[in-house]
């Protein structure tokens, strides 16, 4: 399993490839996206309909679907949880074309995570990146129980063993402050290690956030 070193030296060269490769004007022209406050705000509206239970279910319509075939332009990117109850598109009311989202267990980061989000950030001029963990999280409550993991499972536990290991110096619940952990430490990574995204941050174009979805009241809180 790369380390997260490892990472930052190889993603640059395999995310420069790609875009290289790609043509451009696929996606949306930077000067129509929307501002990194301006996408946050979007979600945040979004979930408090979702919560009301008072969704729009907007871009749903067949006209939303033939808009998109000449390409794509995302407002914000969601790095989540593979988990079945967590759907951005639902719990932020968000519809087609609007979120580009990347899932695995434990929302975590590796090179094609990362060159994915880089992708998204340079060649579809998203402006929002957001890091969403969740409470009982699966992944993170496996972590955290430790003991043999079959398969590939055990690269889990690894990439989510610092988070876990911060939380159980917190005393409390272990594994709902370790989501906490991971996802803002993850989204501080993005920020500033992964030299696209922090050129961006730096410059204003860009926002990397944290947030934890509660799974039991549908709230998304974005983490400070």
């Amino acid at each position: 399993m790369h380390t997260v070193t490892q990472t930052f030296r190889s993603v640059g060269i395999a995310a420069a490839l790609l875009l290289l490769a790609l043509p451009r004007g696929l996606g949306s022209d930077a000067a129509t996206a929307v501002s990194p406050d301006v996408a946050l705000a979007r979600l945040c509206e979004g979930n408090k309909r979702f919560v009301a239970a008072a969704a729009t279910h907007p871009d749903e319509t067949v006209a939303r679907r033939n808009e998109l075939v000449s390409g794509q332009h995302p407002f914000a990117v969601v790095l989540t949880c593979a988990d079945s109850r967590v759907s951005p598109e639902i719990l932020f009311d968000q519809g087609l074309g609007d979120l580009f989202v990347i899932r695995n267990a434990g929302n975590l980061l590796d090179d094609h995570v990362i060159a994915s989000i880089e992708y998204a950030v340079e060649h579809l001029h998203t402006t929002l990146v957001v890091v969403l963990g969740h409470t009982k999280c699966g992944a993170v409550t496996a972590a955290a129980a430790g003991g043999e993991m079959p398969g590939h499972l055990h690269s889990i536990a690894e990439s989510l063993a610092p988070a876990v290991a911060q939380a159980r110096k917190m005393g409390g619940d272990v594994v709902e402050s370790a989501v906490s952990i991971n996802a803002t430490e993850e989204a501080k990574t993005l920020a500033t290690k992964v030299e696209i995204l922090a050129e961006a941050v730096k410059e204003g174009k860009v926002k990397v956030v944290a947030a934890r979805y509660d799974i039991s009241n549908g709230r998304v809180e974005i983490l400070p």
